[in-house]
């Protein structure tokens, strides 16, 4: 499986990064329509749901091997690299008829990822905010899952990719560095979003505490997870355009360097103002040689 493709430096200007998006933040098109829509908008890479992208598509038991296939020629046409295919399901859920139909909703997408060729199949490790107590409860039925998936993804040769979030079983950068450990497979990577693992910026240090999620996760990252937001008085996330929040991307610009070829995909995009997000990632892109 080809995963990605080089870059190449132009002149004295190096360029960082692949600029990408969460597709369905454009809503609903054909397959053909949306692949000539986000390369014309100007994306390298995508974050693509399947059944939340394309028409006619309402649920993972929609897709097809047509499809997948229709999918991957599309899109390798306009130059898009798929680089997530997101498949988030309650892996830890300790119902064990839901978490059931998500780990085989999710082994059906390792297996049609063998036909759409992206870098990762991701998912998050629940659906609900957890409290602290929660969180503990889910872990042995989230490892559960993952390990089944580790075995999957490992039979079909595909890789998969877990995301950390504050208020889920895989919470921090410490956690899955030892649930990393713990499954011991190379078929399984790292969907870091900085804002999911930074719940109170006013209490964090950030160049510290990016540092140290590099330093802990950097070598297992697939893909980068882009967004903004600030924090009201009642301690509610509210969404802001890139560079407009409280997040500090200068230690995650740096680390890039080393990653040339990493999609840094923007969630949360809004059509309306997405030039102002894409003049953001173009500046972070470009490194003056």
């Amino acid at each position: 499986m080809q995963r990605f493709r080089a870059r190449k430096a132009l002149g004295r200007c190096e360029y960082i990064m692949k600029i990408g998006v969460r597709a369905h933040d454009y809503g609903r098109h054909g397959v053909a329509d949306y692949a000539a829509l986000l390369k014309k908008e100007g994306y390298e890479a995508i974050q693509l749901a399947i059944p939340k992208a394309f028409t006619g598509i309402e649920s993972y038991g929609d897709i097809t091997e047509a499809l997948c296939e229709e999918i991957h020629e599309e899109f390798a046409k306009q130059e898009i690299e798929i680089a997530v295919l997101g498949c988030y399901m309650d892996l830890g859920n300790p119902d064990k008829e839901i978490r059931a139909q998500a780990v085989q909703t999710f082994k059906n997408c390792l297996r049609f990822n063998q036909i759409i060729g992206a870098r990762v199949v991701g998912s998050e490790t629940a659906y609900p905010h957890l409290f602290k107590w929660e969180k503990h409860q889910w872990f042995p039925s989230m490892m559960d899952s993952l390990k089944e998936l580790r075995d999957e993804a490992e039979r079909l040769d595909v890789w998969m990719a877990i995301e950390p979030v504050g208020w889920h079983p895989l919470e921090d950068a410490e956690t899955a560095r030892d649930i990393l450990r713990e499954l011991d497979s190379d078929h399984v990577k790292i969907i870091f979003d900085p804002a999911n693992v930074l719940e109170r910026p006013a209490e964090i240090v950030q160049p510290v505490y990016w540092r140290r999620c590099f330093e802990l996760l950097g070598d297992f990252i697939e893909t980068i997870h882009l967004k903004d937001f600030t924090v009201d008085a009642d301690g509610a996330y509210v969404p802001k355009l890139l560079g407009e929040g409280d997040m500090d991307y200068s230690v995650l610009k740096e680390w890039l360097k080393t990653r040339p070829d990493m999609p840094v995909l923007r969630e949360e995009m809004d059509p309306a103002t997405a030039a102002q997000d894409l003049a953001f990632m173009r500046r972070m892109q470009r490194v003056v040689g």
